[in-house]
């Protein structure tokens, strides 16, 4: 078979020959010679020496010295012509004239027999890149087609690439670690069960992303405050791996410590953008922290450049909270400020990170659009509502972004079930008559409430130790407001002094001093916060115990 007939179609040879005849002649030795290997000096002075000496180049002794592996295949059924030496080396010694199916197995193995079709077909050539055999080896193979003396064939060039596959293979279970790592570190910082107010039902979600990296900071929680009261957070740190996971567990921690002030909402954030700074000034987060009073019917919130919180009332209609909204956290030197969006009895509320609706081909205004149009077909429970807003937003296992999203249902209440959730308020002005319409009015209302004996008493001695207290230290205009739930009794006075009262041990000879302490001694739990128009509310809680309260 004569090869110097296929030779110059190897791959290189003839963008090789053209840059020679750019540059000119090869530079002869002494002995007359080209510099490139070749066997004779051509006659004709004319005739290009460097490409002369290539075509005479034996070819089949160049092609057994390439560590690579060589085959020739040639005719429909891919019959071996050639295969060098570093072929037999790898798969033992091939006979000449045989089909590739029966002959060349390991071309099977490496499914590149319909490969060979194609390249024959087409006439062009292919490359497959690190396919592995059974012994553990991996090849990156390309096909060229060519002409030889028995017909069209293909040259099959097949470079061992194993380490190279096995480095990658190493690199990537470190990545699948580091993420495995990460989501696991995620995870472990998100609450592992989600409080539960008594007003409020609610489930959350996170699904990490399905790449590599893309595992971040997003979070959520759900803290109850005392009074009723509920602080609902979500945020999202930017950037991806552990070191977000990690910024991320500290602002949560963090949330969670500043709720416990019973701060306004911009407060928080005002807090938290300060300490994302001190955390790493490089770092930012989005954040939406809210608190929802049961009294009132809204949800108080601020925002530091999140996304807004979606309302779904209870004739269906979708309300946007997007104003006021401040830059993220850990830009530093903004006040924020807090809005309010209505909550009532049969709202459904929808707090989510940007990877619920943003998508490379389209405006974040469009993803926040298609989520309201989502919620308002949404029924359900919480949970059948988080999993339905992720189905509708296309979100899968190999999402490129994580996603958190936080649902809260106010239940509208009706028959049984809204008996155990009532309310009673009077207003006080003030003056020695005060005190005893309190007692007076506390005692009537538990006693239609049906309360037992004994906590129908210590209702009656928080309320009365409560009010006492804002006459002494508070302001006009004062009210008692009594409120049931099926979980406790909750009993708070308001007033227009903004001085919040502690808790502190009353000396002997002292006159004063002892009503908190009294109201925290029987209470489960109290506590005081300022209002937003100004003054303070002081509040405490009894729990009810399983059949105190007669239906």
């Amino acid at each position: 078979m004569n090869f110097t007939r296929w030779s110059a179609r190897l791959p290189g040879t003839q963008r090789r020959a053209a840059a020679r005849a750019d540059h000119g002649p090869t530079p002869r030795g002494e002995s007359g010679v080209p510099a490139a290997r070749a066997e004779h000096l051509p006659d004709d002075p004319g005739q290009d020496a460097t490409g002369g000496a290539v075509d005479e180049l034996p070819v089949r002794d160049v092609l057994d010295r390439i560590p690579g592996l060589v085959a020739l295949v040639h005719g429909p059924d891919h019959r071996i012509a050639y295969v060098n030496d570093a072929y037999v080396a790898a798969f033992g010694d091939r006979p000449a004239g045989e089909p590739a199916r029966d002959a060349l197995p390991e071309l099977d193995e490496l499914s590149l027999l319909p490969l060979l079709d194609q390249v024959l077909r087409s006439a062009k050539p292919r490359t497959v890149k690190s396919r592995r055999t059974a012994a553990g080896r991996s090849y990156t193979v390309t096909c060229t087609p060519l002409e030889t003396a028995e017909g069209p064939g293909v040259l099959i060039f097949a470079a061992d690439v194993t380490d190279h596959a096995e480095a990658a293979e190493r690199l990537r279970t470190s990545e699948r670690e580091q993420r495995r790592t990460a989501v696991t570190l995620q995870r472990s910082l998100l609450p592992q069960e989600l409080e539960e107010p008594d007003d409020l039902r609610i489930a959350a979600t996170y699904q990490p992303g399905g790449t590599e990296a893309a595992v971040g900071g997003d979070w959520y929680d759900v803290i109850t405050l005392g009074g009723g009261r509920t602080a609902l957070v979500i945020g999202d740190v930017m950037g991806r791996g552990v070191r977000a996971a990690a910024v991320m567990g500290q602002l949560r921690t963090a949330v969670r410590a500043y709720a416990r002030l019973d701060l306004p909402p911009h407060e928080v954030l005002q807090l938290l953008d300060g300490l994302a700074i001190e955390i790493d000034p490089q770092q930012i987060a989005t954040c939406v922290y809210a608190v929802h009073d049961p009294n009132e019917g809204r949800l108080v919130y601020a925002s530091a450049g999140h996304l807004p919180i979606l309302v779904r009332d209870e004739n269906g209609t979708i309300h946007r909270a997007e104003e006021p909204t401040g830059p993220p956290l850990g830009t530093g030197g903004w006040l924020h400020t807090s809005g309010s969006v209505p909550l009532g009895p049969g709202s459904t509320a929808v707090l989510y990170t940007d990877g619920l609706v943003e998508r490379r081909d389209e405006d974040i205004d469009e993803g926040v659009a298609a989520l309201e149009h989502a919620l308002s077909g949404a029924t359900g429970t919480p949970q059948v509502i988080c999993d339905r807003l992720i189905r509708a937003a296309g979100v899968t296992a190999d999402h490129d972004d994580d996603v958190a999203v936080l649902v809260l249902q106010h239940p509208a209440r009706k028959g049984a079930d809204g008996e155990r959730f009532r309310n009673a308020a009077l207003e006080l002005l003030g003056g020695v008559e005060a005190a005893p319409r309190a007692r007076a009015f506390a005692s009537g209302v538990l006693t239609s409430w049906r309360f037992p004996t004994d906590l129908h008493d210590l209702g009656v001695l928080a309320a009365s130790e409560l009010v006492a207290n804002s006459l002494q230290h508070g302001t006009p205009p004062m009210r008692l407001r009594l409120r049931r739930t099926d979980r406790r009794l909750i009993i708070e006075v308001t007033d227009g002094d903004d001085h919040l009262p502690r808790r502190r041990r009353a000396e002997p000879v002292d006159e004063t001093g002892r009503g908190i302490a009294i109201v925290a001694t029987i209470a489960s739990n109290w506590g005081a916060r300022r209002t937003p128009g100004g003054g303070k509310a002081v509040w405490c809680e009894f729990v009810l115990p399983k059949g105190s309260v007669q239906e």
